[in-house]
């Protein structure tokens, strides 16, 4: 018991040992954590510290970049933070102009200098307009340099009048919103002794004109760059209708033009420039077809009407996707029916097409083959590329085409023809039609991507036809601009390079100059329309609905007399107007009528003037014509056949009558009558190997030729079988011994009709053999296609042969 006591104190004592070591090892433990996280925090503490040791790496504004001096992309890429007095250089993109600090420097907080203060890169306007005489020009806000927003505002000094902008904006497209301004002499100042004294001006004076802004987008370069020609023809449309006094009195409209390059996606970032700076846009003017696609469709979301001077797809008669559009140039679709009328007139119904991949000639295509399908004209091939014409104009080879419909812009129209020069699609078998809005020495002008030469492009395109709307009155009377289509040409010209020929969009520029003159009369009209509202035109803005309903209306009923002839819109929108018709002859084009769709009329000048002499055929010519066998050499060769049967006849006729005589009986008669017989017959077969078509008809031919079968070829086994009979007799009884006893034997032996049946045997057996060919694959009528080569006519014949009969039918292919 005691024993056991004891080991329990001693038990009990260790535990209380192992208790206290456990609660010491707690309490150190814990300090251990405690000076960890003093650690911790000492080191958050100095990380923070160092944290002001640099500056973090910035990001450049827009349209800029940030120089680092002194350092490598590299190692710009590796460093995490920018060391103290490190100094950054902003640098903007070319056109642009800093505004703002230009040099940033790390300060020892770790901030940059003057973080306060904005950096910017705005758009320079080419240049800046400059002072002007007997006026002054004031900088009302920007820098001298003409940043985008610089805002310049001009003023004349007492006894001039100011003529365009009284000021100047520069937009953020880099250009300025109108014309540079100048100083005129007023004529209705009056002097009164030695002093000036000006006659105060009135709310209708130009000094109290407010501004209505027009967005154009003129297509300076690209495929199409038809605003070299319409932006001047558009500029002077402005000048004349802001002279007129009796045409929006209250109001002046200026220009903002942009080039759009014929791009939409260029055409993108321009129309977002127009629409979300100011100021306030009333029309949008675009020019190519794609970016009127474009902007139309968007125009709609900020109650804009579009007027477009040179846009043709059909696309844009929409006016459900569209219901804001017009254009002064008609829809391509208005070349459709002249087309078919043509194609009728020359007696065509067959006709090839080929299209660059653009929405504007696809739906022109499709109203293209509704067209021709009404008139019941076919289009047996249809081809189109993207960039390379090269595979789709060999298909057009390949496939035999002769009236050819082209669509594509200029620049493919080079590459088109260059391939049709290659591949010999032209020349007086060839007609090409294509559209007549190109220059007028679209096939001379360089282009790096056409390996052809001018000689080449020239010979290639030469002949060709092409519908293009009636552009310039050719009335050459007086319309609304008080000016004859003469005179605005001349006037025109003094705008243009001296090669005005080649300036881009000259024949579309009437078509500009109109669409202004549109626009001025609509805005006049809906002037008095909001004043029984109280409106005004200065109160539009992008969402007032009221007057864009009116400016609308006002539009759909324009009807006026311009440089480019009637001005009408029809439902959709579009311009009607006439077709001219013309055709590259000896490199220069010749006008060959006109064509009124809405009449269906034709004004022919008999001008035309073909290769061949003649309008080419739309497909290879077949002449369907039986050649029959030579009358002359088949009656020669029936008359010498006829001359052997008579021969025959004759000799049958001796054997039969001297068939008694010892020697004739010794040469077996009956077997040389067989043979007479057989040649006969062969004979005889010569008169229905030469019966065709021209003797007999087609339900006669198969009973002739079977009888041509039998006659030749029993002639032929009649005739051999006893020949070869009788000389195998002959011979086996040659080699006999000429004893009498043997010879005996041998006349016992070989009677004559074992004879008569061996020749039998012969003929039996050829005539089982034609039975069964008669009866399992009997002789029938065929024709054999063959090719012949006329060098002189270069023609190409396909002559069809018909076998049993030797008839043939040939077709010329020219």
């Amino acid at each position: 018991m005691n024993e056991w006591a004891h080991g329990e104190e001693q038990g009990g004592a260790e535990r209380l040992q192992l208790r206290v070591c456990f609660q010491m090892d707690r309490l150190l433990a814990m300090r251990a954590l405690a000076s960890l996280l003093l650690l911790l925090e000492s080191f958050a503490a100095t990380t923070r510290a160092n944290a002001t040791l640099g500056c973090s790496k910035m990001d450049p504004p827009p349209y800029a970049g940030i120089r680092y001096m002194g350092l490598s992309y590299r190692q710009v890429q590796l460093m995490r933070l920018m060391p103290i007095r490190y100094e950054i250089e902003y640098v903007c993109k070319a056109g642009r102009e800093i505004q703002g600090p230009h040099v940033r420097k790390c300060l020892p907080n770790g901030t940059w200098s003057d973080m306060g203060t904005e950096t910017k890169c705005l758009r320079l306007c080419p240049e800046m307009p400059p002072d002007f005489s007997n006026g002054r020009a004031e900088i009302v806000e920007g820098s001298a340099r003409a940043t985008e927003g610089t805002h310049i505002e001009y003023s004349c000094d007492e006894g001039y009048r100011l003529v365009g902008p009284p000021a100047l904006y520069c937009t953020k497209a880099g250009v300025w919103d109108g014309s540079i301004p100048h100083c005129v002499e007023d004529v209705n100042t009056f002097q009164y002794s030695q002093h000036t004294k000006v006659v105060p001006k009135t709310p209708g004076s130009k000094a109290a004109k407010q501004a209505l802004y027009i967005g154009g987008l003129f297509p300076m370069s690209g495929s199409w760059p038809g605003g070299q020609a319409c932006k001047p023809a558009a500029m002077m449309a402005l000048d004349d209708v802001n002279d007129k006094p009796d045409l929006l009195s209250d109001y002046e409209l200026k220009l903002i033009e942009t080039d759009s390059m014929c791009m939409p996606g260029h055409a993108t970032k321009i129309l977002y420039d127009l629409l979300y700076y100011g100021p306030i846009k009333i029309v949008l003017m675009p020019g190519c077809s794609s970016v009127s696609t474009l902007v139309a469709e968007a125009a709609r979301m900020w109650n804009l009407i579009v007027l477009s001077y040179g846009s043709s797809s059909p696309a844009l008669s929409n006016r459900q996707r569209f219901p804001t559009f017009f254009r002064t140039h008609p829809s391509a679709t208005l070349h459709n029916p002249t087309r078919v009328h043509l194609f009728k007139t020359w007696g065509w119904t067959r006709i090839a097409t080929i299209q660059q991949t653009a929405e504007v000639f696809t739906s022109t295509l499709a109203d293209l083959e509704e067209s021709v399908k009404e008139a019941g004209i076919e289009i047996n091939v249809r081809q189109s590329f993207l960039s390379d014409p090269s595979v789709a104009v060999k298909n057009l080879k390949r496939q035999d085409a002769r009236i050819i419909v082209g669509l594509f812009y200029e620049d493919e129209a080079r590459r088109v023809f260059c391939e049709v020069y290659k591949e010999k699609l032209f020349g007086k078998k060839h007609v090409w039609f294509l559209i007549g809005w190109y220059a007028d020495n679209w096939f001379l002008k360089s282009d790096h991507a056409v390996n052809c030469t001018a000689e080449q492009m020239a010979e290639a395109a030469e002949g060709h036809v092409t519908t293009e709307i009636v552009m310039l009155n050719p009335e050459n009377t007086r319309g609304v601009s008080n000016m004859t289509s003469n005179e605005f040409i001349e006037r025109l010209k003094e705008r243009l390079p001296k090669r005005h020929n080649e300036t881009g969009g000259i024949q579309e520029a009437p078509l500009a100059y109109d669409a202004i003159w549109a626009l001025a009369l609509a805005l006049n009209r809906t002037v008095q329309e909001l004043a029984k509202t109280g409106l005004m035109l200065a109160d539009f803005n992008y969402t007032n609905k009221a007057i864009t309903d009116e400016f609308y209306n006002a539009l759909n009923l324009s009807s006026f007399s311009g440089v480019s002839g009637h001005v009408v819109f029809d439902a959709s929108g579009s311009r009607m107007a006439w077709t001219l018709i013309e055709q590259l002859q000896d490199g220069k084009y010749v006008k060959i009528g006109y064509y009124d769709s809405s009449s269906n009329n034709i004004s022919w000048f008999n001008a035309e003037k073909w290769i061949g002499g003649s309008p080419p055929p739309d497909r290879t010519k077949v002449v369907e014509q039986f050649r029959y066998l030579s009358q002359g050499l088949y009656i020669s060769v029936c008359v010498l056949a006829t001359v052997g049967i008579i021969l025959g006849l004759l000799c049958l006729s001796f054997n039969v009558y001297n068939r008694q005589i010892r020697y004739v009986q010794n040469s077996k008669p009956g077997l040389n009558n067989m043979t007479v017989v057989g040649c006969v017959l062969a004979l005889s077969a010569v008169f229905p190997l030469g019966l065709d078509g021209l003797h007999i008809s087609m339900a006669t031919f198969p009973f002739v030729c079977q009888l041509r079968v039998w006659l030749i070829s029993m002639g032929f086994s009649l005739a051999y079988s006893s020949m070869f009979t009788k000389i195998w007799w002959v011979h086996t009884a040659s080699i006999k011994k000429s004893e009498t006893k043997e010879k005996t034997k041998i006349s016992q032996e070989f009677e004559d009709w074992k004879l008569y049946a061996m020749a039998g045997g012969f003929l039996l057996t050829d005539a089982i053999f034609i039975l069964i060919w008669q009866v399992v694959h009997p002789l029938h009528r065929t024709i054999e296609v063959k090719r012949i080569s006329f060098k002189k006519s270069e023609r190409a014949t396909r002559m069809s042969t018909s076998g049993p009969g030797w008839s043939t039918a040939a077709r010329s292919r020219s």
